[in-house]
């Protein structure tokens, strides 16, 4: 009984099939040569250099390899290299490099006691360090520059609004403050994401180690980590690193936004206690009265992209299995980047919108009489002048801002004789607080100044926490002065060990 042919012994096709080549591997080979080339020639240096160290690999050996290393460094050229389908990645395509200089016995001595898995994310982590470090340097200019215009704006008077309603006058610095306190939140999670990403994985191998004597330290040290990562499965599996800096990253931006959308409305026609000069301002194309502050939207518009960009990777990883997986390598690792690039726009945007703004003070004034903003303080200065209790005086204040609101004058010009009126028929005797009394009390001038407390807007409380953010934000800076220099001596610590590991293969050498 003859049979058909067995499915099994069909020609199944040669890797890669051309749409796997077209959709994942190539690109993602171009992701490897855009951003990960330069620190994958670091862990290969490193790593040759602690095989000689431990004795896994002679010193002859690593001599030739690490030669061959720079060979093929100095010869690459991003332009000219493509994705080939004879190797399956970049990584492979620098294996294949190093085995047409050395052969395959001895460039293959180079992989001993390591994995792609812990290589991958050692690069992927060298490149976030890079990224993070940019940001968080815009940001710590951004800070500067708010508490430079906090400290020039401490007197300056604003409306400040709950609800989207004029609530009570404060000052421009008092609010920019604000914003300072959540920035240095931010950046001090952003300073705690980046020590996570500062743990090396080189050493995990595949995800158990491996059997040889290797020096993880020492790999950590030559790369410019701050340590090892510990656990070997956690190295290759808990992608922490990635979901704590993008949720850092995320909360920068959504912050952020919440203050440039405040300024959108300040700049409106209708409120109007915000001027943006005209450098800042574009023309409507038919409408020749309009001053449209769209670098304000663009603001906006970045800070949306950078939260919905960090938000993109979080999510990724959710339901993603703890071990080895594509989901939080290349191609994420590459989307991500993305974050910090409109990250770092929005931040140099907004330090420059920052200081060239101004607060309109005539308008900011008439807001303030119209609306009867310090009226709250009215109510407090009953209670401390006339001896009524709060409630008392609130019902007392409620009254003549209703009067005043009424014939739709301000409180300065009309309020005095609706206080007298209301005061009598609430407490059944005239006040002893007089015209100038109330013209004092209900100035914003004295409701701000009176709340002198811990975090108020009064001068002095609000210059001895300007002080207080200065010193933070020099903390901050220093920590990244500290990482930045040992990243530039593990650099020089790396490439004098490859210089004496060659030197000493040459004649004469020791």
């Amino acid at each position: 009984m003859s049979r058909g042919p067995d499915p099994r012994a069909a020609d199944e096709g040669r890797f890669p099939d051309p749409v796997y080549r077209q959709t994942v591997l190539a690109p993602l080979f171009e992701v490897a040569k855009a951003h990960h080339a330069a620190a994958l020639g670091r862990v290969n240096d490193a790593h040759c250099v602690m095989l000689v160290e431990t004795g896994i690999l002679s010193g002859r050996d690593g001599a030739a390899i690490a030669g061959a290393l720079r060979q093929v460094a100095a010869a690459f050229d991003p332009a000219a290299v493509s994705y080939d389908e004879a190797v399956e990645d970049f990584f492979f395509h620098i294996e294949a490099e190093l085995n047409r200089r050395l052969g395959v016995d001895l460039a293959g001595r180079l992989h001993t006691g390591r994995s792609r898995n812990d290589i991958d994310h050692t690069l992927f982590k060298i490149a976030l360090k890079q990224r993070i470090d940019g940001l968080a340097r815009e940001g710590r200019a951004l800070t500067a520059a708010l508490i430079d215009k906090a400290a020039d704006e401490q007197g300056t008077l604003i409306v400040a609004y709950t609800h989207g309603q004029p609530a009570q006058p404060s000052t421009f610095g008092h609010y920019l403050a604000a914003a300072v306190e959540v920035l240095l939140r931010d950046l001090a999670r952003l300073h705690q994401a980046r020590a996570i990403v500062d743990l090396c994985p080189m050493g995990a191998a595949a995800i158990t180690t491996t059997g040889f004597p290797i020096d993880r330290q020492r790999m950590a040290e030559l790369l410019g980590f701050a340590a090892p990562l510990e656990n070997s499965y956690g190295c290759i599996a808990a992608v922490d690193y990635l979901t704590a800096t993008y949720t850092a990253v995320k909360l920068i931006f959504l912050h952020l936004g919440r203050v440039v959308q405040d300024f959108q409305q300040w700049t409106g026609a209708e409120v109007g206690q915000l001027h943006v000069p005209d450098a800042f301002v574009q023309i409507s194309s038919i409408m020749p009265q309009k001053r449209n502050p769209v670098p304000i939207e663009h603001l906006r518009l970045l800070a949306s992209l950078t939260v919905g960009r960090a938000d993109a990777i979080v999510g990724v990883m959710h339901n993603t299995p703890f071990t080895d997986m594509n989901d939080s390598e290349g191609e994420v690792q590459a989307a991500g980047y993305a974050a910090f690039e409109s990250g770092e726009r929005m931040l140099r945007l907004l330090v420059a919108l920052i200081l060239s703004l101004s607060v309109d003070a005539a308008r900011v004034r008439r807001n303030i009489d119209a609306s009867c903003i310090t009226i709250t303080e009215l109510a407090d200065g009953l209670v401390r002048r006339e001896g009524l209790s709060f409630r008392v005086a609130h019902h007392v204040a409620a009254a003549v801002a209703k009067a005043v609101v009424a014939v739709g004058k301000g409180l300065g010009e009309t309020g005095y004789e609706p206080f007298r009126r209301a005061f009598e028929a609430e407490i059944g005797r005239p006040s002893r607080i007089d015209a100038a009394a109330f013209a004092e009390m209900t100035s914003p001038e004295h409701f701000v100044s009176i709340r002198d407390r811990f975090g108020g807007p009064a001068p002095s409380a609000l210059a001895a926490a300007i002080t207080g953010y200065r010193r933070r934000l020099a903390g901050l800076a220093e920590a990244a002065d500290g990482e930045a220099r040992r990243e530039v001596q593990a650099r020089a610590m790396l490439d004098d060990a490859v210089v004496r590991l060659i030197a000493s293969a040459e004649p004469g050498g020791r």
